[in-house]
Order: C-alpha cells, then structure tokens, then sequence
C-alpha cells in the first residue's frame, strides 16, 4: 500500500511537471504567434504605398478609425471603410470625408450634422470635399475611387453628429 502511495506520487508530479511544460513551450509558441501577427498587422501601416494606390481602413463602435494616417501615391486611388462595429449606422454610422486644403473642419462638421437626408454631406460644402464614402453601420463596407493629382496632405474625417472631434487623420499623397 506504502508502495502504491508513492508511485501515485511519483506519476502525478511528472505528469504535473509535463503539463507546466506543455503549458509553457505553449505560451512561448502563442508569443512567437502573437508577434508573427503583430509584424503583419503594422507592416502595412509603414510600408510604401501599396501598388495600384489601393488603401483599407477600417472603424469601430468606439468610434474611432484603426489609423489617422494613410499614404498614398498622386493618381487615382481606390478607398475601402469597413466598419467593424455591430451597431447599425442610425446610431454609430461612419463615414470617411477627404477635405481640400484650408477647408475650415469645424465649420464643415457643424454643416454636416445638420445633413442626415444627404448622408451628412452637405449641399452647400460639396466644393470642399475630395471625395466621401456613404455612411456606413456595423459589418457593412464601401468603396470608391478617386483622383488627387497635387502631392500633399489632405484631412479626413467621419461627418456623422459628433465624431469628426475623434474620427479623423490624414491623407498624404506623395
């Protein structure tokens, strides 16, 4: 029986000791794969502008972009907003406005929120805007194509009510 008892033991500290193993050469392997992951996700942030001028940002329902900084070359670029929230666009919509130099954002945003039947694009700013996508709700996404000839640094911003202030970075077009 005494025998019995530390074999018991025996067996138990092991297989203990191979699990804390097991659970640590996991951990090291799911580093290795966080960090494999992390380089990926931040390389294209850094990265030379992609060819074909093709850019991706996404937002949430926290109301924020995942970058407030995208490059691109001067040509026509194609644009892609995904919203990644759940929330539906009446009440945690966004949208990406690129504004012309010296437009005065502010002003622009105050115009906009008062815009909910044209999408929060005013009438009277349309001389001010770039181009813009369509506000868009949780899981939805749009895409559009447009021109910037002049090297520069262009604002955007999301018009809905009240997130320009937090939704909002630049454009550099080299």
């Amino acid at each position: 029986m005494k025998r019995t008892f530390s074999l018991s033991v025996v067996v138990t500290a092991v297989l203990f000791s191979l699990i804390a193993c097991g659970g640590k050469e996991t951990k090291e392997a799911n580093t290795e794969a966080a960090t494999v992951t992390e380089e990926t996700v931040t390389e294209p942030e850094t990265a030379a502008p992609a060819a074909g001028n093709t850019l991706n940002i996404e937002s949430t329902d926290q109301m924020q972009y995942t970058t407030n900084e995208l490059k691109a070359t001067a040509g026509t670029i194609t644009l892609t907003l995904k919203h990644n929230g759940k929330m539906e666009k009446s009440v945690m919509g966004h949208n990406l406005v690129i504004l012309k130099p010296g437009t005065d954002i502010a002003a622009f945003a105050q115009k906009a929120a008062e815009a909910k039947a044209t999408d929060y694009i005013p009438e009277s700013e349309k001389g001010s805007i770039i181009a813009h996508t369509k506000v868009i709700g949780g899981g939805e996404s749009d895409t559009i194509e447009f021109t910037i000839a002049e090297k520069g640094t262009y604002d955007f911003i999301c018009s809905f009510p009240g997130h320009y202030a937090v939704m909002k970075g630049k454009l550099i077009v080299e």
